[in-house]
């Protein structure tokens, strides 16, 4: 039997995606597997039994990466699972930028005891008149699996679309709609376009990206979109910007003591993913991730190790190792194996960064006593018997 521990509420059809070999536990102690959605792991002291850590969601900022890693503990998240519900509050944030529906709706609230409210709104309506989206310049930064989708409904609402993303994959270009311009970089976005939305991961690269030498470069009276991640704006820049007039609306669903102090500022309260549908979504990949990865060893969607795809195990055993990527490690695992007179079927072995995964094949069942002289080898984080 294998145990997972749930560190916040995860929706239960997700669970019901794990078989009956699968037992929730409550005691951490006891858990090879982690869920998490919000709740931060960095003073955590993970135990030995974990192996990996799913994240219901797409960002990663409550858990600390590099120390899984070094315990060779394999982080997930689950991209993409929550991206409609992230657009549709995107095309919702672009709507109340353009026209002043919040306003309006307060003064209605206002007025309600007005008998006359009907005469006075046609006189009070001129104070909230906005513009359409219709013709208007789109920028999106990061077309990921969010970013492509926000590009396409915007392109949809009649919007002139372009995006910038260096690490665009062939497949998410497959997606993009045709009419959509992919720009080179992100100066020549900021130069032409009225509205800009940011979908990039918060690294150390992205920190403040949004900044004054960014505004600096973009439209007077520019719209800034950002439901990504807080982190992404530099707050006393944004600031002065929207003081200024340059950047005319900052609409963003990470509300901070900074930001709820500057004028034009439309908030919400993380609500990007708080949807019924993409709590499911991202609590069904995450099982799915947990379960390839404890019956089969394969890595899917890694946030601090190398993704891994093994496939389904059709020899007599196979056996994973988390190492650090450093030379001469796979010629100290072969000495073992085969010092244990154990022929090697098929290896995958896949690097990123400081660490790599290995994945053996193996015509003999796996056993303890190969899993320990592994584990033995300097720079050896974690070994795993699969079959």
């Amino acid at each position: 039997m294998r145990n997972y521990y749930c560190m916040n509420p995860i929706a239960q059809v997700g669970l019901d995606n794990f078989s009956k070999n699968y037992i929730k536990t409550d005691e951490i102690t006891e858990a090879e597997g982690i869920l998490v959605r919000s709740a931060s792991m960095h003073d955590m002291e993970l135990p030995e039994s974990v192996s990996v850590i799913a994240r219901a969601g797409a960002g990663v900022n409550n858990i600390p990466l590099d120390k899984c890693a070094d315990q060779g503990i394999v982080v997930f998240n689950t991209p993409g699972a929550n991206a409609n519900g992230v657009k549709e509050l995107v095309l919702c944030g672009m709507l109340l930028a353009a026209r002043d529906i919040a306003g309006g709706m307060e003064w209605v609230k206002e007025n309600a005891s007005d008998e006359n409210i009907g005469k006075a709104m046609e006189k009070a309506k001129k104070q909230f008149a906005g513009t359409e989206l219709k013709g208007k310049k789109f920028g999106v930064i990061g077309l990921g699996a969010i970013g492509v989708l926000v590009a396409n409904v915007a392109r949809h609402l009649g919007m002139d679309v372009y995006g910038v993303d260096p690490f665009l994959s062939v497949k998410n270009a497959l997606s993009l709609s045709r009419d959509i311009t992919v720009v080179k970089s992100y100066d020549e976005l900021y130069e032409i376009c009225d509205y800009i939305t940011v979908h990039v991961p918060y690294i150390p690269d992205t920190k403040g990206m949004l900044n004054k030498e960014a505004f600096a470069k973009m439209k007077d009276g520019v719209v800034i979109l950002n439901y990504a991640r807080d982190l992404l704006v530099n707050d006393e820049d944004m600031k002065a910007a929207l003081e200024s007039g340059k950047v005319a609306r900052y609409v963003t669903d990470f509300p901070n003591p900074a930001v709820m102090q500057m004028p034009h500022v439309i908030a919400t309260p993380h609500l990007g993913a708080s949807t019924a549908e993409s709590e499911d979504n991202c609590a069904v990949m995450a099982a799915h991730e947990i379960s390839e990865f404890m019956e089969n060893g394969n890595i899917i969607n890694s946030v601090n190790y190398p993704n891994c795809d093994a496939g389904v195990c059709n020899t007599k055993g196979r056996i994973t190792v988390a190492h650090r990527n450093i030379p001469k490690m796979l010629n100290r695992f072969t000495e073992v194996l085969s010092d244990e007179g154990i022929n090697i079927d098929h290896m995958t072995n896949k690097s990123r960064g400081d660490y790599s995964y290995c994945v053996f094949d193996i015509d003999a069942d796996s056993t303890q006593k190969i899993a320990d002289k592994l584990n033995a080898i300097d720079g050896v984080l974690k070994v795993r018997v699969i079959k």
